[in-house]
């Protein structure tokens, strides 16, 4: 197929935080992205809830020409990712690829603190995934990694309050939070797209000298490297610098909210499943 974009999903408009990175590091490409909000937030769903929904989104992606699809949630990276790798991909088509969020920030994390104590801060669902603690302990066994769930953030900002006197409180409670589990934490990740958006209020409230780490760039410079090293799969991307948007929610709504995530207005269609 001459048609075969880059998908990038996620369970509502954060991923477009990936996709604005993704497009500066590799502006050639072709990208398809999808917005499950329908259904969001992922965070409070269950295991096989966020499973479904991920792989229903999947079979899509492939059904338009797809040979690569990105999970940009982090949320659907922890609860469904690894099930979709090891048990549909070889039933569906061997040859396509889906990766996820959590390796690749894993891969790097431990480069980025001076101390080894990071702190981990993402939804209800990544949280108990212990998806990271998994991840980063492959690559850097001697990190201290503290987690916290944040469940009011990704509200916050789709109800645009992230810049408001009434974000102040939660993310003022859930930074003292994390850095009251350990007080040697340098680093703090921010493992949900949705929370780059909070970066001013975030940084209000941590102390200078703590280093606050969004994915972005680190998913944008991971997938550089991945289609350099299977130059096959990078082959079958189509470079027309091309990008659709889909959203399973309201079109108005999406777009409204997508040019605060992406930096760049964006003209959705509706998608049905």
């Amino acid at each position: 197929m001459s048609n075969q974009p880059i998908g990038v999903f996620d369970s509502g408009y954060g991923g477009l935080t990936i996709l604005k990175e993704l497009v500066a590091e590799l502006p050639k490409y072709d990208y398809l992205y999808l917005g499950d909000n329908a259904r969001a937030p992922y965070g409070d769903k269950t295991f096989e809830e966020v499973y479904t929904y991920t792989l229903q989104s999947i079979e899509w992606f492939f059904k338009q020409g797809c040979s690569l699809v990105i999970l940009a949630c982090n949320t659907a990276s922890a609860k469904a990712l690894r099930t979709i790798q090891q048990n549909n991909l070889p039933l569906i088509d061997p040859n396509k690829r889906v990766l996820g969020v959590i390796r690749p920030t894993s891969e790097v994390i431990g480069q980025l603190t001076q101390s080894n104590h990071i702190g981990v801060l993402g939804t209800q669902g990544t949280v108990q995934s212990e998806s990271y603690l998994i991840e980063i302990a492959k690559f850097f066994p001697d990190l201290i990694v503290s987690q916290e769930a944040c469940p009011e953030w990704v509200s916050l900002v789709e109800k645009n309050l992230y810049a408001s006197t009434d974000a102040d409180y939660f993310v003022k409670y859930h930074i003292d939070a994390i850095l009251s589990k350990d007080v040697k934490i340098d680093t703090l990740l921010l493992a949900c797209t949705h929370y780059p958006i909070l970066i001013n209020k975030i940084k209000q409230f941590t102390p200078t000298g703590i280093r606050i780490i969004s994915q972005g760039e680190i998913v944008a410079k991971s997938l550089n490297s991945y289609l350099n090293n299977h130059k096959e799969l990078e082959a079958n991307c189509s470079k027309m610098g091309k990008k659709h948007f889909f959203t399973t929610g309201d079109v108005v709504d999406f777009n409204a909210h997508a040019s605060l995530f992406f930096g760049a207005q964006v003209t959705a269609e509706k998608l049905i499943f």
